[in-house]
């Protein structure tokens, strides 16, 4: 008798897109964006009592919390899920390169290092620069890529899965076309100036 050797097979998202050879550069944000090998990207909100639980949310879920967040759309997660799908199989035939890593290479390059906080001494207002935690700096870049995808879309007979796949292969090429990218960069310019 023969025994048939099962392989594991490899944990891949939508099926399609492998998380092994995915790198982050940033070594601040390492611990921030999560890579865990999955399915399905719905926790189905496991993370939220406890602190910083947001950080093992896989980074594609977060994306795809993102985009649900204006009027019409709160709550829809099946049709964010099919937007982010969409948007990954038009990276790849774009980039040719793994959508997750491209999506990573997006977040590194827009996500803020330095903004202004407000200061009161004696009822005078200042505008004080600083470092901005690593954190805040995914969740600034996650915000920045989908606000992106959907003004780009608002008006536009262009679907919002291209227009979130263009945002995020501008942001990961540090395009200055990208919506992301500019608002990166005049955060950075008024914390600069007000230093």
């Amino acid at each position: 008798m023969s025994e048939i050797e099962a392989v594991p097979e490899r944990v891949k998202l939508f099926g399609k897109w492998e998380f092994i050879g995915v790198e982050i550069r940033d070594p601040s944000l390492k611990k921030y964006i999560s890579l865990k090998p999955i399915y399905v990207p719905h926790t189905g909100g496991r993370h939220e009592h406890r602190r910083f639980g947001k950080a093992e949310v896989p980074i594609v879920e977060r994306l795809m919390n993102k985009l649900m967040l204006p009027g019409r759309n709160t709550g829809k997660k099946h049709l964010a899920y099919n937007i982010v799908s969409k948007a990954f199989d038009i990276i790849y035939l774009k980039t040719k390169k793994n959508p997750i890593q491209v999506l990573v290479r997006a977040i590194e390059n827009a996500a803020p290092r330095e903004e202004t906080t407000r200061i009161m001494y004696g009822g005078i207002v200042y505008h004080v620069a600083v470092d901005v935690a690593p954190q805040r700096r995914v969740d600034l870049a996650l915000k920045f890529i989908t606000e992106g995808a959907r003004i780009a879309a608002f008006n536009n007979p262009k679907p919002i899965e291209e227009c979130l796949a263009d945002e995020i292969i501008a942001a990961a090429n540090n395009d200055p076309k990208s919506y992301a990218i500019r608002k990166k960069e005049e955060i950075e310019r008024i914390a600069l100036s007000s230093r």
